[in-house]
Order: C-alpha cells, then sequence, then structure tokens
C-alpha cells in the first residue's frame, strides 16, 4: 500500500511521478513530504534544495551521484532497490514538466548557481595514458589507506574478480581460486620468473611464490599499494622470492619472463595503447612464455565510457573498457597468439555483492578511514557495478595469449587448468 503525506504538492509526490505506483523504494524531502509503500525495500531522503540543484544541473546519473556523496542525498535500506530506479529517474527528469516542477523547488538561486561538485570528485590533467597522467589517475583512486580496501577486499586484499565454484564458497576462497587458475592457465613451475603487472596488494605474486615456486616480480604505480604489498611479503617470508616495484608497466625492462599475468590494470591502458601494451608483453616474454590478461570489457555495441559520468570522475579517471574482440585483435597483432578466452561476469557480480556486503557491515569505519564521501563513492560504485554485471552490460575476459616461436606453442593439447 502506498501512503503519501503532503499539505501540498511537494517534492514526494513528483518523486512518486517519476518512478511509477509499483516502486519498492519510499521517499522523503526536506519540505516534509512523503510519499512510497508503508514498508519499503529503501528509502531515499532529499535533505536540502542543493541536491535538487544537483540532479537539474546534470539530469543523469551524475547528478544524482553528486547529491549523495555530498550527503545532500541519502539512502536507507537496500541500495539495489534504488539503483532499480536510477535509470528511470534520470530518463523522467528530462521530460519538460517534470524539470519545470523540481527547479521550482531547487530554492534561492535555483539553477543559477549550481553547488560545487563534492571535493572527492577529481580531474587528472596532461595527456591522456601519459606516464604521468597514468600515476595521478591510479594515486587518486589506490592511495588511500590499506586498512580501508581490507574491509571490503576481506584479508585477500585482492581487488579483482574472483572464481566462485558456487556462491557458498565464500570471498576469501573465491579469491585463492583465481589465482590458482591463473597460475594453471600460465603453467608455472618453480624456477620460472613471473611478471605481474599492477600488482595491487600482492596478492598473486605471493600465490604463485607459495604454491608454485616462482620468482616474481609485481609493479604498481600507487606507492600505498607498493608498501603495503612489500610488508606483507615480508611477513610471508617471500623477499627472497617476490620483489614488488613502484613502476610504469613501460618502464620494466628486465625480460625475459617465463609468465605474465595482468590482473585488474587493463583498464588503465586504454585504446589508443593497446598496440604499445601488447607489444611491450611480447618483447618481455620468453619464446613459448604465456600472457594471462584479466580486464574488464564492454559488450559489443555499447558505447565507451562517458569522460564526464560517475566512474570517471569519482572512481577510475581514464579508466576505459574494450570490446573482447577487439582485445583479442590487439593481442594477436603484437604477434601473440590467443588459445583462450573466457568471460567471467557472473562471478564478478558474485564478489561484487560480497564487497558491498562487507562494506555495510563495516560502514563507519570505513567513514573514519576515508571519508564520509568516499565511503558514498564506492557503495555506489560496488552495488552499480555488480548490477551491470548481473544484467550484462559489463563483463570481464581472461585471455590467454603465446609468444609462440616457429609454430612452437608449448601449450597442451586441452586446457589442463580446468
Amino acid at each position: 500500500m502506498t501512503v503519501r503525506t503532503t499539505t501540498s504538492r511537494g517534492l514526494a509526490d513528483t518523486f512518486a511521478d517519476l518512478v511509477g505506483p509499483d516502486s519498492p523504494v519510499a521517499f522523503r524531502a526536506f519540505d516534509g513530504s512523503h510519499a512510497g509503500p508503508a514498508d519499503p525495500a529503501a528509502t531515499i531522503e532529499v535533505r536540502s534544495p542543493a541536491a535538487v540543484r544537483r540532479v537539474l544541473s546534470s539530469p543523469n546519473q551524475l547528478g544524482l551521484a553528486r547529491g549523495y556523496v555530498a550527503g545532500e542525498i541519502e539512502v536507507h535500506g537496500d541500495i539495489y532497490a534504488v539503483l532499480d530506479l536510477r535509470d528511470r529517474a534520470a530518463g523522467a527528469l528530462r521530460r519538460p514538466q517534470t524539470w519545470a516542477a523540481w527547479a521550482r523547488m531547487a530554492g534561492s538561486g535555483g539553477l543559477r548557481r549550481p553547488p560545487e561538485p563534492p571535493p572527492e570528485e577529481v580531474r587528472v590533467h596532461g595527456r591522456r595514458h601519459s606516464r604521468s597522467r597514468d600515476a595521478a589517475a591510479i594515486s587518486y583512486h589506490y592511495d588511500v589507506p590499506g586498512d580501508f580496501y581490507r574491509l571490503f577486499l576481506g584479508p585477500t586484499m585482492t581487488y579483482s574478480c574472483g572464481v566462485w565454484a558456487d556462491p557458498s564458497v565464500g570471498l576469501d576462497a573465491a579469491q585463492e581460486a583465481k589465482y590458482e587458475l591463473i597460475c594453471r592457465k600460465l603453467g608455472l613451475v618453480p624456477g620460472m620468473r613471473l611478471l605481474d603487472v599492477g600488482c595491487g596488494w600482492g596478492g598473486m605474486v605471493m600465490h604463485a611464490a607459495r604454491h608454485h615456486g616462482v620468482h616474481a616480480v609485481g609493479v604498481t604505480l600507487s606507492q600505498e599499494q607498493a608498501d603495503l604489498a612489500r610488508r606483507r611479503v615480508a611477513e610471508a617470508g617471500l623477499s627472497g622470492q617476490v620483489e614488488i616495484r613502484l613502476a610504469d608497466y613501460r618502464d620494466v625492462s628486465d625480460g625475459p619472463y617465463d609468465a605474465i599475468s595482468s590482473i585488474g590494470m587493463f583498464e588503465h591502458v586504454g585504446a589508443a595503447h593497446l598496440g604499445e601494451y601488447f607489444g611491450h608483453m611480447r618483447a618481455l616474454l620468453a619464446p613459448g612464455a604465456r600472457l594471462l590478461n584479466h580486464g574488464i570489457s564492454r559488450p559489443a555495441g555499447q558505447r565507451p565510457m562517458g569522460r564526464n559520468g560517475f566512474i570517471q570522475r569519482y572512481v577510475f579517471p581514464d579508466g576505459e573498457l574494450q570490446e573482447i574482440g577487439r582485445v583479442v585483435s590487439a593481442v594477436q597483432h603484437a604477434g601473440l597468439e590467443v588459445r583462450h578466452t573466457e568471460n567471467l561476469r557472473e562471478h564478478y557480480a558474485l564478489t561484487l555483492r560480497a564487497w558491498v556486503r562487507n562494506l555495510e557491515e563495516h560502514y563507519d569505519e570505513a567513514t573514519r578511514l576515508a571519508g564520509a564521501g568516499r565511503a558514498r563513492v564506492w557503495r555506489l560504485y560496488l552495488a552499480g557495478s555488480a548490477l551491470g554485471f548481473e544484467r550484462g552490460g559489463i563483463e570481464i575476459h581472461q585471455t590467454l595469449a603465446v609468444r609462440a616461436e616457429d609454430g612452437a606453442s608449448k601449450l597442451p593439447l586441452r586446457p589442463d587448468w580446468a
């Protein structure tokens, strides 16, 4: 049953008009109005006219996100239920009659003076995907206290898609299974040299050294990641096998390596640099050595991420998603032979939902460590991404390639990693 209380037609009424009568989400606003079911899955609270001005000045996901990150819009309860309504509400706001009604509620100044973006919003400068600009983008995203990431990533400190035998195995087991799958795809054996590009907090290099006896080098552009990864390596007693470098992948020059893994950094490479990236990977590989590229991708026909959207402004500055066909072509044009590719889309949805649960369970601590705005960014980003993977709007592929020499790939006749 829907309950609507207001002395006049207020903001709550226009919200109800936006999302329709069957919404499971309730709404309350600074003007005292309220609309929605009596027992909602979630409640959206608009706390000030500034939120209205933000939404009207950018009537899309960015305007809504700015209001949420700034704390002028609050989400109580199930954030997935709210995100289900996001696109419907953004489209409806573009209707002239709705826009005009909300403009009347925007308060003094109307749209002539929309609020400044929250301080968490960032724009990086310089030539796109230059070394300095990439370093700045990575620093923005990752140079947050490691304890903040540990709250939702868990003890593995693994910020990439797990591999789930079934939903009951749990996040930590799924992440270990992912590392083991990659090690098997790369054919790691004791004594090999492994390069992990974008090594994060060291999870892959530590797993490969501990369980497969390799000598591993991990590179990252994040000082926070490098510092914590080095501590973790030392605490695990793996300093003799694992080296962590603060470096750009383009500056690695001490090949050949027997295997290269790239897990969750490919989104930062950029379409214009695919040839350079895969060409450099090939140059670092020994003959017969393998590359495993694990990266988020977009379905065929989907438009690239907009440079002025929420993800670009608040999460991954300069991030780009490629279609898997283009990735495969770029790998092969670089002189590598693609031998296997696999879409783990459903696995990432499970991983993201686990991260959201962890973040919400430790939300007060997350706010203390990173600030209220950054905690809100991550709640919105992780939950929205989970829905994107579930609905097929985002994909993630592992692509295995080899530097074959004179037709010799050194791979088994059939995959031995399944």
